[in-house]
C-alpha cells in the first residue's frame, strides 16, 4: 500500500468552484466528460505527482459522462473519494469508473424531478404571487430563493460524495427527494392559485362593480375545477395553461 497526498482544503474548494462550470464545455461524443475532467483535475494533479499516473487518471475521466449538472456535484465528490483510494493502491482504477456510471443516469432522473419539475416552479410562483407587492423586485428574489437553495444542496452533495463514497446512494435516499418535490409541487399550485384570486378581484375593480362577483365566483370555481383535475392527475402544466387561458378569455371578454 503506498502512501498519497491528502488533498488540501483549497484543492476541495478549487474541484467544487470548477464543478459550476461543468456545462461550460459540451461535446457529442463525451457529452460533459470535459468539464468533469476540468473540475477534478487540480485533485488529480495534488494525488499522482507522476505525469504517466496523472495522465492515466485524466484519461479515465474523459469517457462519456451526462447526468443533471447540480446533482453532478455528488459524483464529483465521489470521484475524489475513489480517486484518494486509488492514489493509495486500495482499490483498482475501475471502481471509480463504475461509480460514475452506475449513478449518472438515476442521479440524472432525481435532479430533473426535483430542481427543473419542483423546484424551479415553487419558487417562480411563489414570486409570481408577491408580484403585487414587491413589483420587479420578485424578479431579484426568484434568483436570490431559487440559488439559495440550489447551492446549499449542491455544496451538501458534494460533500457528502466526498466522505461517504458508495455510501452516498444510501443518504440520498434518506434524504428523500421525491417527497419533498411533491410538496414543492403542491406550494407552486396554490401560490398560482393566490395569485389568480388577486388577479380576478383586481380585475373586477378595473371592470366595474357588475362584474366583480362574477369574477370573484370564476375564480373560486376555476380553483376548485383544478384541484379535482389535480387529483385526478392531470399533468399540472395542462392545470396551469387551461387556468391561464381562461383568464386571458376572460380579461378579452372584459
Amino acid at each position: 500500500m503506498s502512501t498519497a497526498p491528502t488533498l488540501s482544503r483549497s484543492v476541495l474548494l478549487r474541484v467544487y468552484l470548477r464543478s459550476l462550470f461543468l456545462q461550460a464545455s459540451w461535446n457529442p461524443k463525451g457529452m460533459q466528460n470535459l468539464g468533469l475532467a476540468y473540475s477534478v483535475y487540480p485533485a488529480l494533479e495534488q494525488l499522482y505527482p507522476d505525469k504517466k499516473a496523472l495522465e492515466a487518471a485524466v484519461q479515465r475521466h474523459l469517457t462519456f459522462f451526462n447526468t443533471h449538472p447540480y446533482v453532478a456535484a455528488a459524483i464529483v465528490g465521489g470521484v475524489l473519494f475513489h480517486e484518494q483510494r486509488i492514489a493509495r493502491d486500495e482499490e483498482s482504477p475501475d471502481k471509480v469508473v463504475a461509480f460514475k456510471a452506475a449513478l449518472m443516469g438515476p442521479l440524472a432522473a432525481l435532479g430533473d424531478g426535483f430542481f427543473w419539475l419542483s423546484l424551479k416552479p415553487a419558487v417562480g410562483a411563489i414570486c409570481a404571487a408577491l408580484v403585487p407587492a414587491l413589483q420587479a423586485w420578485a424578479a431579484v428574489l426568484f434568483l436570490f430563493l431559487y440559488n439559495l437553495v440550489h447551492l446549499t444542496l449542491r455544496a451538501r452533495l458534494y460533500w457528502m460524495g466526498l466522505t461517504l463514497g458508495d455510501r452516498l446512494v444510501e443518504a440520498i435516499a434518506r434524504a428523500n427527494l421525491p417527497t419533498r418535490g411533491a410538496r414543492l409541487r403542491s406550494v407552486a399550485a396554490a401560490c398560482a392559485g393566490g395569485l389568480v384570486a388577486w388577479l380576478a378581484v383586481d380585475l373586477g375593480r378595473t371592470a366595474g362593480g357588475d362584474h366583480a362577483p362574477w369574477l370573484v365566483s370564476g375564480c373560486l370555481a376555476l380553483g376548485v375545477v383544478s384541484y379535482i383535475l389535480v387529483q385526478q392527475r392531470v399533468p399540472n402544466y395542462v392545470v396551469l395553461y387551461l387556468a391561464a387561458g381562461l383568464a386571458c378569455a376572460a380579461g378579452a371578454f372584459l
